[in-house]
């Protein structure tokens, strides 16, 4: 298997990595192809696809940010099950955003990730793939080192139409596995800066980063 990044539209295996989106995200969660221009060609957005004998079977797109220690986990697609392409993807993803930390001289702090609520999301079906079930996903996530930020969460639709999607937790896998909270100012900070490119934020989106920048910690809780 291999681990080739993308950073152009025109690449065919985008187009492959696309289509899988659609099969497996709900209409919501997935950017329309040609918005997908401008963040491949960011330098600081990291996505890649796995790609077994010519195919596209499974992607992950991501983030650090240098300046305060943390990285991003986008997305992670399984597109097959029994080649193991969840534990490829973790692996490699981990090899290169230790390579980042280093070339930036940062130790990172931990990695943010959407992580889907079960019995509020099980009517997706994910494309019919076994291993992206959200059941499977939040526990395998757990088991990675993933916890729970202790606060009501919502994002804005990908669709950049103003609604409020309400069916994940906002998680954060710390790299101290003793670290119990992490300061409400950079989860307020990230949040901000994450989601600036969606113009068309829910009214319950900023009230819940005003809330944040009111409080001093956030809990981190068990998935």
């Amino acid at each position: 298997m291999e681990y080739i990044r993308i950073t152009s539209i025109e690449d065919p295996l985008f187009g492959q990595m696309h289509q899988l989106m659609g099969r497996i995200f709900p209409q919501e969660e997935v950017l329309e192809f040609s918005l997908w221009k401008e963040p491949l060609e960011d330098p600081g957005i990291r996505v890649f696809v796995a790609v077994n004998k010519g195919e596209v079977v499974g992607a992950t797109e991501y983030r650090y940010y240098a300046d305060k220690g943390i990285a991003m986990t986008d997305f992670t697609i399984i597109g097959q099950e029994g080649l193991g392409i969840g534990r490829f993807l973790f692996k490699q993803r981990a090899a290169d955003l230790a390579q980042l930390a280093a070339a930036g001289n940062t130790q990172m702090l931990g990695m943010f990730a959407e992580i889907y609520d079960p019995y509020r999301a099980e009517q997706h079906g994910f494309g019919g793939i076994p291993p992206m079930n959200p059941f499977v996903r939040r526990e395998v996530l757990s088991h990675l080192g993933y916890m729970r930020l202790d606060f009501p969460y919502v994002h804005p639709s990908w669709q950049n139409d103003g609604e409020a999607v309400s069916e994940l937790d906002l998680c954060f896998m710390p790299t101290d596995d003793s670290l119990a909270s992490i300061p409400a100012a950079l989860v307020a900070d990230f949040l901000a800066g994450y989601y600036a490119v969606l113009p068309n934020k829910p009214q319950a989106w900023h009230q819940m980063v005003d809330r944040l920048r009111e409080q001093d910690q956030v809990q981190l809780l068990p998935l």
